[in-house]
């Protein structure tokens, strides 16, 4: 039992809730073949990818067309849908909700020849878990496919939680206030592992909200505020990239400039990380930060044009850590800046982009890289 379990352990001995909710999260003892449904007009493709997912161990149905599939899923339970985009008849666009409406549940990953931003953040906002490129690599398609029953299963263990946690409240006030600490502690760390997962995927932005997390609360310090706002400042940019598991994740390391459309999808993470968390009515208080952190003090950021003191302290403080980590992280295309050159180079900045005041407590934590915890360990 690691450090992390023991709230959960004592919260179970503790409540009968409690108990139940660490049922939910617990591993199942044994697990039976996860099913896949392939969709996809053309019949060396769906022979291919059939083959290839029943080699690493899952239960695999082919079918020719969307209507094919829909009926399938009234019929019998699959744990995910591969689906191409284009087919004739119904396209994979239109079939995404109709298969979430059969099974709310279901993993949908989209596969696509067209690299079509657009088309693919329909098929996100529609409710698709991912979006893949065609040839897509056998190996990335593992993982893709395994990242997406991961992300399921989490939402689905946070519903269940929620669930169980607003039937205790209708039946016990009074008694809560320590459980219900310990339950919000549970729905963080299932965002933080949702975050984990997305940051997993790319070997290049591994450790990225742990790294603004800590710079954020740094500079938080710096400026004198309340402890309170140097932990929530904390906890806020440890989540604040949550909304990326709905964007495609090539579009993050991308070389050179992205398109309008490419651009657009990608400021959608925003809005989908807020959907995501608030419903946790427990972390309420950190959705500002998390709102404004692509705002700019000249108000022209994202996603609603917010300038100079209109934007949360939170959100000013994140917008900078995030700028500085970004720039000395390491990318496909470039190698990480100095922490001085970086500094140098956001210099240029403060005043439009960033707050002039977090800019000066930025440079005076980041003087001396032993003040940041985790800046070593870019990657």
């Amino acid at each position: 039992m690691t450090e992390a379990d023991v709230p959960q352990r004592r919260a179970a001995e503790r409540s009968p809730t409690a108990a139940r909710i660490a049922n939910v999260l617990a591993p199942p003892a044994q697990q039976s073949p996860r099913r896949v449904l392939v969709v996809d007009d053309e019949e060396s493709i769906r022979i291919a990818l059939t083959k290839f997912l029943r080699a690493k161990g899952f239960d695999v149905q082919a079918v020719e067309s969307g209507g094919v599939a829909l009926e399938l899923l009234q019929r019998e339970r699959f744990d995910a849908l591969l689906c191409d985009v284009r087919m004739p008849g119904m396209s994979g666009t239109e079939v995404v909700p109709q298969a979430l409406e059969r099974r709310p549940d279901l993993a949908v990953l989209m596969l696509s020849a067209v690299n079509d931003a657009s088309t693919a953040s329909e098929a996100l906002a529609r409710g698709a878990v991912d979006y893949l490129m065609k040839p897509v690599e056998l190996a990335d398609l593992a993982l893709a496919v395994e990242r997406a029953l991961r992300t399921k299963e989490l939402e689905i263990q946070q519903r269940s939680v929620e669930r169980l946690i607003r039937e205790e409240v209708a039946l016990r006030t009074g008694e809560l206030r320590d459980e219900l600490h310990a339950l919000a502690e549970t729905s963080i760390g299932v965002v933080r592992e949702l975050v984990n997962l997305q940051e997993a995927a790319d070997a290049f932005r591994v450790g990225h909200s742990r790294r603004v997390a800590a710079t954020a609360a740094a500079i938080a310090s710096a400026l004198r505020l309340p402890n309170t706002m140097v932990a929530n400042v904390h906890l806020a940019g440890q989540l604040h990239d949550v909304g990326e598991l709905g964007v495609p994740a090539a579009l993050f390391s991308k070389p050179g400039t992205l398109s309008a459309d490419e651009f657009t999808c990608v400021k959608e993470h925003v809005r989908i990380g807020i959907e995501i968390l608030r419903p946790l009515t427990s972390l309420a208080h950190l959705l500002p930060a998390i709102h404004d952190h692509h705002e700019r003090w000249d108000g022209n950021g994202y996603p609603r044009q917010l300038a100079a003191e209109q934007i949360s302290m939170g959100g000013r403080l994140l917008a900078a850590s995030d700028a500085f980590v970004a720039l000395t992280s390491r990318r496909p295309y470039r190698e990480p800046l100095a922490p001085r050159d970086a500094l140098a180079h956001l210099s240029a900045h403060a005043g439009t982009q960033l707050d002039p005041a977090v800019f000066d407590a930025l440079s005076e934590v980041t003087r001396d890289s032993n003040s940041l915890p985790g800046l070593d360990e870019a990657p």
